[in-house]
């Protein structure tokens, strides 16, 4: 069954007297399940298609389903919704939450979906936060850690609400080359065991060993080799 079914997609942005057409016209489906790699040179397309499916940036143009439901439609509030309960993202630049701990961090998506015990939040904060190699910062703030354990944590804070997609844009980066092996096998045990999508924007190698699939983007448009 298709998780993701995306047709005509386009995204235009205006930059000064002209317009950058980010992505051309992309179609795909992606099948529930997936452990897919999208690859492409940078400036390709990968970061803005995964902002679109993630409901962080909008469509110029097409359509884009996510579990039957038209997102290119919906208003703020259940664009929120579908951010906060099926979709997790990971984002190269972490975005932490500063003023929190490792915890903290992790905690914060459980919490605003109001629907667990402070007791339940903490038990899957702290199963998380052990299986990516963490417990010993869990109360350190962001700014006392170095770029791969950051890494991590937003690696945590993605997994921690059990989301039916999670989308990473270069999860591995920042993590060498053991740690990001051990974080991918955590993420293909979740792709076995729950069922997760997982779709990565990556140029690492590793994770393109994992991949189930590969769709490879260039200038906008996807490339079939």
């Amino acid at each position: 069954m298709n998780i993701i079914e995306i047709r005509e997609l386009k995204k235009n942005y205006p930059l000064g007297t002209t317009t950058v057409h980010a992505l051309r016209g992309i179609d795909m489906n992606i099948i529930e399940g997936d452990f897919l790699s999208i690859v492409g040179p940078s400036g390709s397309g990968k970061t803005t298609l995964l902002n679109i499916i993630g409901c962080i940036d909008s469509a110029s143009e097409g359509s884009v389903k996510i579990g039957g439901v038209e997102i290119t439609s919906l208003n703020d509030i259940e664009v929120t919704d579908m951010r906060l309960n099926r979709i997790g993202f990971i984002f190269q630049t972490f975005n932490l939450i500063p003023v929190l701990n490792v915890v903290e961090n992790v905690e914060f998506p459980l919490l605003l979906m109001k629907k667990f015990t402070k007791a339940e939040v903490r038990k899957r904060a702290d199963k998380l936060i052990d299986e990516v190699g963490l417990t010993d910062h869990a109360h350190h703030r962001p700014a006392e850690l170095s770029g791969g354990q950051r890494q991590r944590v937003a690696i945590a804070r993605a997994l921690v609400t059990n989301p039916d997609i999670v989308l990473a844009d270069e999860p591995t980066a920042n993590l060498d080359s053991v740690t990001g092996g051990q974080i991918l096998e955590l993420m293909k045990e979740m792709n076995r065991i729950e069922k997760t999508t997982f779709i990565f924007s990556t140029h690492d190698e590793n994770v393109l060993r994992y991949a189930r699939d590969i769709l490879k983007i260039r200038d906008g448009v996807l490339v079939k080799e």
